[in-house]
């Protein structure tokens, strides 16, 4: 499956960065997308969605709200089967908007569900 993490960071301490990690351990294509970024756990980083090389089946966001909410075209260009909203990246608003376009979201923890085989 093509995961997109964004919001990643090169940082371990971070869920974001033990997300990458963890996908591509359970054998997930991952895209890290974080502008500030070259490279996480030996992949290549994305500045935005859209410059993915790939069809993205799950973004799994790890950003606050108001960085989100303003990738709602991002979100809608690439088209992912779902979006998982992290602890911390829960947004009503954006949502709302994807569900009004037949995009799955869901509010859960990436991590949780990897660790529960129910990615």
């Amino acid at each position: 499956m093509n995961v997109a993490v964004l919001g990643a960071s090169s940082k371990p301490e971070r869920y974001s960065n033990r997300a990458v990690a963890l996908l591509a351990a359970k054998g997930h294509t991952v895209f890290p997308v974080n502008p500030a970024l070259s490279v996480i756990h030996g992949l290549p980083v994305y500045p935005r969605l859209t410059l993915i090389p790939a069809s993205v089946d799950t973004v799994t966001v790890y950003l606050a709200a108001e960085r989100s909410s303003v990738l709602l075209d991002d979100l809608l260009t690439i088209r992912p089967r779902r979006i998982i909203l992290n602890p911390g990246a829960e947004n009503p608003a954006l949502a709302a908007a994807l569900a009004r376009e037949g995009v799955q979201t869901l509010t859960a923890c990436t991590l949780v569900l990897l660790s529960t085989d129910q990615f």
